[in-house]
């Protein structure tokens, strides 16, 4: 099996015993999914995945493109998703959500 050309890091908040959970696990619920199911319909070579948290919890929820380590805030809805992954395909992330 060949290995992705970019992976997709979605905070899913997990932390350590007994350290609360942050924002971004509230804020996803069934993204995971959707992302998923986006990537597949516009035929892109990415692998989903959720992680721990992320710590950048002021700023969530957060998804991050590798290897490009681009930084994404505020993804709390599927129209950021879908802006997201547009800019990928254009060449142009999306300044709205880009953490500088």
């Amino acid at each position: 099996m060949a290995l992705p050309e970019r992976q997709v890091l979605l905070c899913q908040s997990f932390r350590s015993k007994g350290d609360p959970k942050g924002i971004c696990h509230k804020q996803t619920d069934g993204f995971l999914q959707y992302l998923e199911e986006e990537i597949l319909d516009r035929g892109l070579d990415m692998q989903v995945v959720a992680t721990g948290c992320l710590k950048q919890c002021e700023s969530g929820p957060i998804m991050v493109i590798q290897p490009d380590n681009l930084w994404f805030k505020g993804i709390d809805s599927e129209e950021a998703i879908d802006a997201v992954l547009d800019g990928l395909e254009d060449g142009v992330p999306p300044g709205d959500y880009l953490i500088k």
